[in-house]
């Protein structure tokens, strides 16, 4: 797992790390060419690009310079160098660019910004190593105007030669204008954002990826600095995991790593070595959500899924989704009838995970039901959805829940749960996930951008998706799902959520490339797109 730190931690961990041997001068190397990598990447079949570094006066600078002359020395792109200020003649790095005889432009000498214009409308790729995670705000007008020069050649647009008009069909069009815009990577953080807080200046330098050095930074996941991160690169740049003050940190951001919380698949197995899981979901109005988490839960890989369900919702589903089974229910206008708390819950002790809440309603019958089932002994459980906003409603109702319960709430219900607005759980997710996991003693996933998995020992780890793909009903269901099959496969609660919360992300990914955009993808596509999620975790 990737650690997520603050710009002084990060400091502290630079001066240790040089106080032990691997110095300053080696940490900018290993950055340079970490991000050098990344634009070479981005060249690949590309003989004839341009290049153009914006290097500013401080570190961030020279770590430009180094990738700058890397690309350079590997590629046979156009590389070019534009000073915020002059180097000063000790810098080995600009002297070997310098001596390297590689174009270099000061902004001293460009007093209208002309040179910079052109240098950055012309290129295919821009480097951003202006400011780093130094960075504060407000921006020094002088700094503002600046960043806004290079924002307005950025979108300068490049024409290939061809016929305007307008463009009446993409099918069948009278002529199609292709737009080009340069490539920007950041180095370390855009340039206009806080690396701390995520505040993000209005003349702030959107990167379409950004290399960041040794961990990640809270203010690359917070939005609205998160919009101009773009793909987001952690290069470790020399440092190992088991560096003491990087170990020492709680948050972490996940990665791929994550696969080895996957559950083992022997091959002597049957159904039940994959556990039973019970799905108490879906109202006449929200029928989907019955089919949607059990299938989910299936797609982790549990042996069996049971699905509690109103009568009517099971007669509308169970010929479409063959592989649950089936627990019809009475029901109240709808929704599940109170007076079958007692027999639910007796069957679902029989499970190895619980899911309640998904699809329930707001009534008062399913407010009734789940008060009743909580006085019971249940297994492991997740509870989602309207079994949140009904939980709201009871006093003290972290009190009644049983150990390491796992609540999967959006900001919206997050804040009911609360007490507090939307606005204010958007304004420091992290904190109060944290705090509150801590307070309920819950497993808690705080849903969004960046999803948040907080545990009640303090360990906090985000996700690394954010992506519009997943802004559609019925992906929640679907996480739900995923979180209560690992959870009954017997995965830790902990590990259970970041894990299905992963998968999920990753799902939402391969949906948005199956359906060619993300504006079309449904819940459904998320659901289906689950296999090649954990086939790209598990192959080799």
């Amino acid at each position: 797992m990737i650690k997520v730190v603050s710009v002084d931690h990060t400091r502290e961990i630079e001066a240790a790390a040089d106080a032990a041997g691997l110095t300053y001068a080696t940490l900018m190397q290993n950055a340079g060419h970490a991000v050098a990598q990344r634009v070479i990447a981005h060249l690949a079949n590309r003989p004839n690009a341009r290049v153009t570094v914006l290097v500013g006066a401080g570190n961030n600078g020279g770590d430009g310079l180094v990738a700058g002359l890397v690309v350079a020395q590997q590629t046979k792109a156009l590389v070019r160098f534009y000073l915020l200020k002059p180097r000063s003649e000790d810098d080995v790095n600009f002297v070997a660019v310098r001596n390297a005889n590689l174009s270099v432009a000061h902004a001293s000498d460009d007093r209208d910004g002309r040179v910079l214009r052109n240098m950055v409308a012309s290129a295919d790729v821009v480097v951003d190593s202006l400011y780093g995670i130094g960075l504060k705000l407000p921006l020094r007008p002088d700094a503002a105007k600046f960043l806004h020069t290079i924002n307005q050649a950025l979108n300068d647009t490049q024409q290939p030669e061809q016929p305007q008009g307008i463009l009446i069909s993409p099918i069948n069009p009278t002529s199609r204008l292709h737009i080009l815009k340069p490539y920007v990577i950041a180095v370390d953080c855009p340039s206009g954002l806080d690396c701390d807080t995520g505040e993000l200046d209005s003349n702030a330098i959107r990167a379409d990826e950004t290399v960041t050095f040794i961990s990640a930074k809270k203010g690359l996941l917070e939005f609205p600095g998160a919009e101009a991160v773009g793909d987001l690169h952690v290069a470790t740049i020399g440092l190992t995991d088991d560096f003491p003050l990087l170990k020492a940190i709680e948050p972490t951001l996940a990665d791929a790593s994550i696969a080895s919380l996957l559950p083992a698949r022997p091959l002597n197995a049957n159904k039940g070595t994959f556990g039973k899981i019970m799905v108490v979901a879906g109202s006449s109005n929200y029928v989907g959500a019955a089919g949607l988490t059990s299938m989910s839960a299936y797609r982790s890989g549990a042996g069996l899924v049971t699905v509690a369900a109103p009568q009517s919702v099971v007669a509308a589903l169970c010929g479409h989704f063959l592989e649950p089974t089936w627990l019809p229910l009475a029901e109240t206008k709808g929704e599940i009838a109170s007076k079958e708390a007692t027999a639910l819950a007796k069957e679902i002790s029989t499970y190895s995970a619980a899911l309640l809440g998904p699809g329930w309603g707001k009534a008062k019958s399913t407010h009734d039901l789940l008060v009743k089932l909580l006085k019971q002994k249940l297994p492991p459980l997740i509870i989602d959805a309207d079994g949140l906003n009904l939980l709201s409603d009871i006093d003290k109702w972290w009190k009644q829940l049983p150990a390491e319960t796992i609540i999967t709430p959006h900001p919206g219900e997050m804040g009911r749960l609360a007490k507090v607005t939307t606005v204010d759980v958007q304004a420091d997710r992290w904190k109060i996930a944290a705090e509150k996991a801590v307070e309920w003693k819950v497993i808690l996933v705080l849903k969004g951008a960046h999803t948040l998995v907080a545990a009640p020992d303090g360990r906090i780890t985000a996700m690394p998706f954010k992506s519009d793909a997943l802004s559609t009903a019925g992906t929640g269901d679907v996480l739900a799902g995923l979180i209560a099959g690992f959870l009954g496969q017997g995965v830790a609660p902990f590990d259970a959520a970041a894990l299905g919360a992963y998968v999920h992300g990753l799902a939402g990914e391969f949906a948005a490339i199956t359906q060619g955009n993300t504006r079309s993808v449904t819940s459904g596509d998320v659901l289906n797109a689950i296999p090649d999620a954990l086939t790209a975790l598990t192959t080799p």
